[in-house]
């Protein structure tokens, strides 16, 4: 069954809002209280949060391959963009990667590099 939601008209919210403000107990937090609050509320459930720098792609990746980093256990997606962030910073360029995988140096030769 659906749950309906009712609203209340602009008149009820007006009063709700009154009677709350006129309440002893219901004290407003100043902004400085909130940012003393903030830090230590507790998120619920549901998917964390992330860094906000990451995006999401499909890649298609060999079978052999995929299993290899699977089966480091937990964390292997950011396990393979640790390996990936490495080579980007020991090659400095696309080029540079590009040249490696030619010669073998960084990988098998087996692949052939579009230009």
């Amino acid at each position: 069954m659906k749950k309906k939601l009712i609203r209340h008209s602009a008149a009820e919210d007006t009063a709700i809002t009154k009677a709350a403000m006129e309440d002893p107990d219901s004290i407003l937090f100043t902004d400085e209280e909130w940012k003393k609050v903030k830090p230590t509320l507790v998120r619920g459930r549901g998917r964390p949060l992330g860094s906000g720098t990451k995006e999401q792609v499909t890649l298609r990746i060999d079978k052999d391959v995929l299993d290899f980093y699977k089966s480091k256990g937990e964390g292997w997606q950011t396990f393979i963009n640790q390996v990936l962030g490495e080579i980007k910073k020991e090659a400095k360029s696309i080029s540079a990667v590009e040249k490696k995988i030619i010669k073998g140096n960084l990988i098998s030769n087996k692949l052939k590099i579009a230009a």
